[in-house]
């Protein structure tokens, strides 16, 4: 749930600081390193591939195109020039933005091919325009893009700043800016998605509620807002014959243990989102997921047992302490712990 008050502006203090520094960083790499900037130059076509049918506004390199050649006093270039602009993939680009009705490919029986912006590119072009005065857009973008880039790539506490020196940070081609991810940050933070770590330079780190925000598909605003409204995406849970579990709302128990139920649940949700991805043999799979539905089921029973909570929380600790180093299963480790760490002694 997010907080307020007091500790809201803390986090927008913290996030307003941690951009500072960021900024100063990048000025000083740049410094070092003045040719690597920009950034899209010299990154992979593959980070920004879309689906056929999906806008390319979240794509760097599709949308930088269609500006670049909006830029061209004829609104076309030849595939050399766009080489250059983009020198890896140039010709893959070109065939997406066709395949999209973007362009015009003009093949040449001898010659380079060339490409023209269509009427459709040119709507296009103006309609990422007016994307990057969004600042709706742009701040529900930078948010969802930092937690996945966050969730791909971070193992240990990550200094912020190299998500600025990423493909991804760019939306309807123009770069995100230190406000835009001061914004994002603050508002990951204030929603346990993400949070500080007090190192210089300043670091931040995924928590389990941001890898459960990113393994749900669904956008940060979804699941904030799911959490106001009592929904809890941790609680979908396939067992071992595939079968989802529905998702749990405002469950209660009466007992009287003084057990509270909801790290138990979550834990048990999670893993059955996780476990696809941890790459365990088959069988120890199905039993991994096995075990997280009967913590799930006792969990949800209306008188849960400290004991057998106990026993399935520390048998899918065990599991998952063996399924590797991933980032995945350590997060699923530090749950179980939290868990087990709240019984009633």
């Amino acid at each position: 749930m997010a907080r307020s008050g007091s500790s809201k502006r803390d986090m927008d203090r913290w996030a307003k600081g941690l951009v500072s520094d960021m900024n100063k960083s990048l000025e000083r790499a740049a410094r070092r390193n003045p040719s690597r900037v920009p950034v899209q130059v010299e990154a992979s076509t593959a980070d920004g591939a879309l689906a056929r049918y999906e806008p390319i506004e979240s794509s760097a390199y599709l949308a930088q195109v269609m500006l670049w050649l909006d830029a061209q006093t004829s609104g076309g270039a030849g595939i050399g020039q766009l080489e250059q602009a983009f020198p890896e993939g140039p010709v893959l680009l070109a065939l997406q933005l066709e395949q999209r009705g973007l362009v015009k490919l003009l093949r040449a029986a001898s010659g380079p091919m060339a490409m023209h912006l269509s009427d459709e590119g040119r709507v296009e072009v103006h309609r990422l325009k007016q994307l990057q005065q969004d600042r709706v857009a742009r701040l529900r973008y930078t948010m969802d893009a930092f937690l996945r880039w966050l969730f791909n790539t971070a193992e240990s506490p990550t200094d912020p700043s190299l998500f600025l020196a990423t493909p991804t940070a760019y939306f309807a081609g123009a770069a995100v800016s230190g406000t835009d991810l001061h914004q994002a940050l603050a508002y990951l933070a204030e929603h346990n998605l993400i949070k500080r770590i007090d190192t210089d330079p300043a670091t931040v780190a995924i928590t389990p509620e941001g890898v459960s925000c990113a393994l749900s598909g669904g956008t940060v605003q979804d699941h904030t807002n799911a959490a106001r409204t009592g929904t809890t995406y941790n609680n979908f849970l396939p067992n071992a014959k595939g079968v989802i579990i529905g998702e749990q709302q405002h469950f209660t128990q009466n007992n009287t243990d003084g057990v509270d139920p909801t790290l138990f649940v979550q834990l048990a949700g999670y893993v059955g989102q996780i476990s696809p991805t941890l790459g365990m043999p088959e069988p120890e799979r199905v039993e991994l997921e096995r075990v997280a539905q009967d913590l799930h089921d006792e969990a949800t029973s209306e008188n849960p047992e400290p004991g057998r909570l106990r026993q399935f929380t520390t048998q899918l600790k065990d599991k998952l302490l063996e399924a590797g180093t991933t980032m995945a299963a350590a997060m699923g480790v530090q749950m179980a712990e939290q868990a087990l760490g709240a019984l009633v002694q």
